[in-house]
């Protein structure tokens, strides 16, 4: 199988560069360095700047205290990695990148050199996948790795909010996608584990294609008829019943991941979660009940797919492939008139919009 080659060569305070493979490679582990390789050096690459401001507060205890240099724009400092120059932060160790040949907007990811390997496994894993997000380019420096990815155009946590829901023809063609990526995962070995409506961003400005991206807590099996985690994972509105009842005995990362799409398709056509509350403890106790009421805007075969993903028992729920063969993706709703407002009450018990940002840390047990 292909491999990742890390190409080693004497470049002063440059980094090296990775070379990645294409679409066709599978082999996320076989990453191997060749020392004896030495190409002529990029001419066209500057030099790094050296920026190394404090540590910020706030960032995850395992990335301490190597950060990153960090922007600061008062004082004209930016970070230039290869041909990249990183221009501004948009999440936690997650920059704008552009490069400075091109204008060529892109996303740069950075990690450790201990956890990169780690974190980029299930993206190598599914380098066959245009369901996923690519990765375009690896950077390696002395303490972190530069990982790139195309510009995209929002998620669809974000478009969903805005639109308050989507007509059903508009959901259909969205959820197809989100599907297709799911079986694409499951079928090689990818639990998504985290997976929700922000994961999945826009690679057009007409905003009618999607891919996934985040991978990087993902579960990758062994043995793909082996899916069993113990852990606790995922964003609380998103999480299954068996998570938070039967994390410390096992359950099936595949089916939870079900779960989470079938909040996800709820969420599209009603315009808030099926199970909402504002206190965790209350959340989960619904939850694990799997009680929830669809509102009549959503179609008979609407319907029959949401409850057939959110089935408390999981071995009862429908597999990613299933999924695409049920007949509300396989033949396209004509939507109701279409009205942004949310249900009320009289609709729907518990109604809550969409909020901006909904993602606590599920308790320890």
């Amino acid at each position: 199988m292909a491999s990742l080659v890390v190409r080693r060569q004497s470049l002063g305070n440059r980094p090296p560069r990775i070379i990645i493979p294409p679409r066709n490679s599978k082999d996320e582990n076989d990453i191997t360095y060749d020392e004896t390789q030495s190409p002529s050096l990029d001419t066209d690459t500057p030099e790094p700047l050296a920026v190394t401001p404090p540590i910020p507060a706030g960032l995850s205890p395992d990335l301490q205290p190597n950060t990153p240099p960090i922007i600061d724009s008062k004082n004209d400092k930016v970070l230039q990695i290869g041909k990249y120059l990183l221009v501004a932060l948009i999440d936690n160790l997650v920059y704008k990148a552009v490069d400075i040949h091109t204008n060529e907007e892109k996303v740069c990811k950075v990690f450790t050199q201990e956890n990169y390997r780690s974190k980029i496994a299930a993206y190598c894993r599914l380098y066959e996948n245009s369901s996923v997000v690519e990765i375009t380019e690896i950077i390696q420096g002395d303490r972190f790795v530069y990982v790139f990815f195309n510009k995209h155009y929002g998620d669809l946590h974000s478009y969903v909010r805005s639109k308050k829901r989507l007509k059903a023809d508009e959901a259909v063609r969205l959820f197809q996608q989100i599907a297709q990526a799911v079986a694409e995962c499951h079928d090689c070995g990818v639990v998504i584990r985290d997976l929700k409506l922000r994961k999945f961003v826009f690679t057009d400005k007409e905003r009618t294609r999607i891919q996934l991206e985040g991978l990087e807590d993902s579960h990758l099996l062994n043995d793909d008829d082996d899916d069993i985690l113990k852990d606790k994972q995922g964003c609380p509105a998103y999480v299954s019943p068996e998570i938070l009842e039967c994390a410390q005995s096992g359950y099936s990362g595949k089916a939870s991941d079900q779960w989470s799409s079938g909040v996800m398709l709820y969420t599209m056509l009603i315009g808030r979660y099926p199970f909402q509350e504002s206190e965790p403890s209350k959340l989960f106790e619904k939850i694990k009940l799997g009680n929830f009421s669809i509102p009549n805007i959503a179609s008979s075969k609407a319907k029959c797919l949401i409850q057939n993903l959110l089935r408390r028992d999981a071995a009862d729920r429908l597999t990613a492939r299933e999924v695409l063969r049920h007949p509300w993706l396989r033949v396209a709703q004509h939507s109701p008139p279409f009205n942004t407002r949310v249900p009320n009450s009289k609709e729907c018990t518990n109604d809550h919009v969409v909020p901006d940002s909904y993602n606590l840390q599920l308790p320890h047990s």
